[in-house]
């Protein structure tokens, strides 16, 4: 699988496990996605693929790098795709 496929992925994750938000995007704690058997199963980094996405402004979060443990409770927002952003404003 190749990065662009693990970002899909990712977001496919997010919206399974997240809460939708008024604005179109998604929230999930990292430790709801850490911990998770389904995203275990699918992410070998699952760190790296949000680094990833975050570099592409598909999510957003504090901080560069997550840790099991120290940072489960950081929220991880799945940015709304364009045309939903465009919708809401």
């Amino acid at each position: 699988m190749n990065v662009e496929e693990e970002v899909q992925r990712l977001r496919e994750e997010i919206k399974r496990l997240g809460t939708v938000q008024t604005d179109g995007s998604y929230k999930v704690t990292f430790g709801t996605l850490f911990n998770d058997d389904q995203c275990a199963n699918i992410f070998e980094a699952l760190v790296g693929t949000l680094r990833a996405a975050k570099k592409r402004k598909i999510v957003a979060y504090d901080g560069e790098l997550l840790l099991q443990g120290v940072h489960d409770n950081v929220e991880i927002t799945l940015n709304p795709p364009p045309a939903a952003a465009a919708a809401v404003n």
